[in-house]
C-alpha cells in the first residue's frame, strides 16, 4: 500500500501561506498605525519550512514501511511456493493408493483363510483387484499373507501398470517385519528393474534405512547423501537429512 502525501502537503502549504498573507496584511495595518511593529512573515516562513521538513521525513518513513511490506509479501509468496511443492510431492506418493481404494470399494474384502499359497488373492480377478487385495492385507498388518499375495501378483501380471508398486510393497512387507536383508534385496529391485518408477526415491530411502538397521553406517550415509543430492527439496530428502543428523549425533 502506497500513501501519497502530495495533496495533503500542498493543502497545508496553501493554508499556511493564506494564513501568513492575512497575518501580514493585519500586521502591516497595525505597523502603519503604531509605526513600531515588524512583520511576522519571517517566523511564519520558518514554521512552513519545519512543517515541510516533517512531511518529507514522514514520506521517507512511509516509503520504508511500504518497502518492508513488499518484502514480507514476497517472502510469503516464496513460502507458499515451497509448501505447494511439498504438497505436490505428497500427492504423487498417494496417487497409487487412490486406485487401490477405488478397487476395494467394488469388491469384497479377502478372507485370509481363502488365500492359498501359489494362488492369487482374487482368483480370476483383474490386476487392479488383486493389487488392492494384497495391499489391503498389508494395511491390516498381515505381512506374511501380503508378501505371498504380492509375490503371486508379480508372477501373474508382469505387464501391469502396478507392477512397480507391487514390488515396492512386497519390499515393505519384509521391512515391516524387520527382515532387513530381504527388504534390502527387494527394494534394490525397485530401482534396478523399474528405474522410471515414482517409487524409486522411496525405495532408495528404505535402502538407506535397511543399511542403517544392519549397521552398515558407511553405506547408509552414502545413500542418504545421494538422496539429498538427487531429490533436493523433497520429502525423502528431508527424511534422509534427519537420519544423517541422528547418525552424526551418535557418532555413527
Amino acid at each position: 500500500m502506497t500513501i501519497n502525501l502530495k495533496f495533503i502537503w500542498f493543502s497545508m502549504v496553501i493554508a499556511l501561506l493564506s494564513g501568513c498573507a492575512n497575518t501580514a496584511a493585519n500586521n502591516s495595518y497595525q505597523a502603519s498605525q503604531n509605526g513600531m511593529q515588524e512583520s511576522p512573515l519571517r517566523s511564519n516562513d520558518q514554521g512552513i519550512i519545519e512543517i515541510v521538513r516533517q512531511l518529507d521525513e514522514l514520506q521517507r518513513e512511509l516509503s520504508m514501511i511500504q518497502g518492508k511490506t513488499e518484502d514480507l509479501e514476497y517472502q510469503s509468496q516464496s513460502t507458499q511456493e515451497r509448501q505447494r511443492s511439498l504438497y505436490i510431492d505428497l500427492d504423487d506418493r498417494l496417487q497409487d493408493l487412490e486406485r487401490s481404494i477405488s478397487a476395494l470399494n467394488s469388491m469384497n474384502v479377502v478372507d485370509e483363510n481363502e488365500i492359498i499359497i501359489g494362488e492369487l488373492p482374487v482368483p480370476g480377478g483383474t490386476d487392479e483387484e488383486n493389487y488392492a487385495a494384497a495391499f489391503e492385507l498389508l494395511k491390516e498388518q498381515k505381512y506374511e499373507l501380503a508378501s505371498l499375495a504380492f509375490i503371486r501378483f508379480l508372477s501373474a501380471f508382469p505387464g501391469s501398470s502396478l507392477i512397480d508398486n507391487a514390488q515396492y510393497w512386497l519390499s515393505e512387507s519384509y521391512y515391516a517385519t524387520n527382515q532387513f536383508p530381504q527388504a534390502l534385496e527387494q527394494f534394490t529391485k525397485v530401482i534396478e528393474i523399474y528405474p522410471r518408477s515414482r517409487k524409486v526415491s522411496d525405495a532408495l530411502l528404505k535402502i538407506g534405512y535397511c543399511h542403517y538397521e544392519l549397521g552398515n553406517w558407511g553405506d547408509a550415509r552414502a545413500v542418504f547423501t545421494k538422496i539429498q543430492n538427487d531429490y533436493s527439496d523433497s520429502t525423502v530428502a528431508k527424511l534422509a537429512e534427519q537420519r544423517i543428523k541422528v547418525m552424526n549425533d551418535r557418532n555413527l
